[in-house]
């Protein structure tokens, strides 16, 4: 296109497929054609560094500490596995149109301008802008290959049933779950899981290797079951050694998400049967598309519509203000004068070339850099605050109600511990120095009772400060992703060679960690330190009487 005033150069922008062999050429053929003053391209410093052969920028450690970095390169893995993929079904590597650009202006002699955005400010505010249905449907997508209500069913009734799991050890008796049926579960998922190690690694002699892990999954479910509840082989040891440990936690926490899962799947069901989050009319899914097709504008324009459908948010940061900030950086320089040849994603063709036009309509700057606020109420603060005000309540209640210093000692020296135990080990077991872990479990009391901190970002920190990790991985991981061949135990071991899942193991490992201590705690160490005082119940009712005395300490202070 070429919209601009007297005295000002002007800009015509080429539209690509990322993975498009014919991009390639259209933009060598163009820019070759053109001899702009200035090639643009569609790149942030660290990705035209990367793209280069350079080295990626390493992530902070200290940025790890403000939150959600961990996710927010979830995602960024995500988009750059599907990008991946489609580079590999088209046998050309994904930014081959900008590598194209970069190397066909250097050659004739051409100045280039990188004119998107940092990489990291929009993978962050991609992250923020999702609701958490939209981050729902994201992950069950990665986990169950359903990116509609089905999806966000599976994934919710996960969430609802780790919280329903304590409900079931401390109240099950009330509906017929009794401690028997508790152990025979937590019976079931180690003999289970046993099993179905065993029988994967047979299976996958004979058997690809999706196929020998379902037979696994399956043949190691059903020993289990009829195992421990069939035949009752092994039932009184388990029930003797589960229950003196307080594992029977495990089968508490099988059997709530279980229930969950399968309540949240029926209801996604539903929800779809009457048009709920049902995917977009018309919007094929990439590999149908021939390689005419991917280039063209209409279609790139239907995937962008169809994202667009799953996460509004999401694409807000991802496509909308990328727009625009381009659109900001082309202006600038059409108003200096220079002719520039723009090259840029198809789906972002339309919407820059808009903003040329009219570049009265741009929003300002300053509001597509930096840290993106949330958008609605804050119930992620408020969830946080609320939790840590019950805990502290907690201990203040049990104190009005007369309980002495030693006892709410013993209660909140057993919470560290368990909580520093859990959360410690399973962070070494993922592969966390012993400084990281000790100090994951140092910490894991304290961010336990407040969601809004998480241990694994202080085990993560200690990680990060020995092991460098950068974006550079990602792309690691999608090779070893696109092996087929190679069986998982293999490959599982070859991810964690690679920093950054490392990291992310770590990181999360403690966090579980820590929220399985937390559920334990609650269910079975309480009921066995406070058993003189009555158990759970007779915690509940002091704390009620700590109430009453509160109150009336209040009132009496107030009259």
């Amino acid at each position: 296109m070429n919209d601009s005033s007297p005295g000002e150069g002007h800009v015509r922008v080429v539209g690509t497929a990322h993975v498009s062999a014919d991009s390639v050429r259209e933009v060598e053929e163009t820019v070759k054609a053109e001899q702009p003053d200035v090639v643009a391209v569609e790149l942030d410093e660290g990705r035209y560094r990367q793209l280069k052969g350079g080295s990626p920028d390493d992530i902070e450690a200290s940025d790890l500490l403000r939150g959600n970095t961990v996710f927010q390169f979830i995602a960024y893995w995500m988009l750059s596995y599907v990008q991946a993929q489609m580079g590999e079904k088209f046998d050309v590597k994904p930014g081959a149109d900008m590598l194209a650009a970069v190397e066909t202006a250097e050659s004739e002699g051409l100045d280039v301008a990188l004119v998107d955005r940092n990489i990291q400010t929009t993978i962050q505010r991609f992250w923020r802008r999702m609701g958490i249905v939209e981050k729902m449907r994201m992950a069950g997508e990665l986990l169950f290959g359903f990116a509609d209500a089905r999806g966000v069913g599976a994934v919710f009734g996960i969430a609802v049933g780790v919280f329903l799991g304590p409900l079931v050890g401390l109240y099950g008796d009330a509906v017929g779950i009794t401690d028997l049926i508790l152990t025979r579960t937590a019976t079931a998922a180690v003999v289970g899981g046993a099993a179905s190690y065993m029988l994967y690694t047979i299976a996958s002699f004979y058997l690809d290797g999706d196929d020998a892990l379902l037979a696994g999954l399956g043949g190691g479910t059903a020993i289990g079951i009829i195992l421990s509840f069939g035949l009752g082989i092994g039932t009184g040891l388990a029930t003797a050694v589960l229950k003196d440990l307080g594992i029977a936690i495990v089968g508490s926490l099988v059997i709530g998400i279980v229930a969950g899962v399968a309540v949240g799947v029926v209801a996604g069901v539903v929800l779809n049967a009457i048009g709920l989050f049902a995917p977009a009319e018309g919007v094929e899914d990439y590999e149908e598309y021939d390689m005419a097709d991917l280039t063209d504008g209409d279609v790139v324009s239907a995937m962008m519509e169809e994202f667009r459908r799953f996460s509004p948010g999401g694409a807000e940061a991802l496509i909308d203000e990328r727009d625009a900030f381009i659109a900001h950086k082309l202006v600038a320089l059409r108003q200096s004068g220079h002719d520039v040849v723009a090259v840029v994603g198809a789906g972002h063709k339309a919407g820059i070339e808009s903003y040329l036009e009219r570049p009265e309509t741009l929003p300002p700057m300053e509001s597509l850099v930096g840290v993106s606020e949330k958008k609605g109420f804050p119930w992620g603060k408020l969830i946080g605050f609320g939790v840590t005000a019950v805990f502290i309540g907690f201990f203040v209640l049990l104190a009005m109600a007369g309980i002495s210093n030693e006892r709410l000692l013993t209660i909140f020296g057993a919470w560290f511990l368990i909580n520093g135990i859990f959360a410690g080990t399973l962070a070494k077991l993922a592969g966390a120095r012993w400084s990281g872990a000790l100090v994951g479990g140092l910490v894991a009391w304290m961010t336990s009772i407040n969601p809004l901190l998480a241990p694994g970002w202080f085990t993560g920190y200690v990680e990060l400060r020995h092991t460098p990790v950068n974006v550079g991985d990602i792309g690691k991981l999608n090779e070893l992703l696109s092996d087929e061949e190679t069986p998982i135990p293999e490959l599982v071991g070859q991810m964690f060679d690679v920093p950054l899942f490392k990291l992310i193991m770590v990181v999360a490992m403690t966090n579980i960690g820590s929220i399985i201590a937390s559920f334990l705690f609650v269910t079975y160490v309480i009921p066995v330190i406070a058993s003189d005082l009555g158990g759970a119940s007779g915690v509940a009712n002091l704390m009620f009487e700590g109430a009453r005395n509160s109150a009336d300490l209040i009132w009496r202070t107030l009259t």
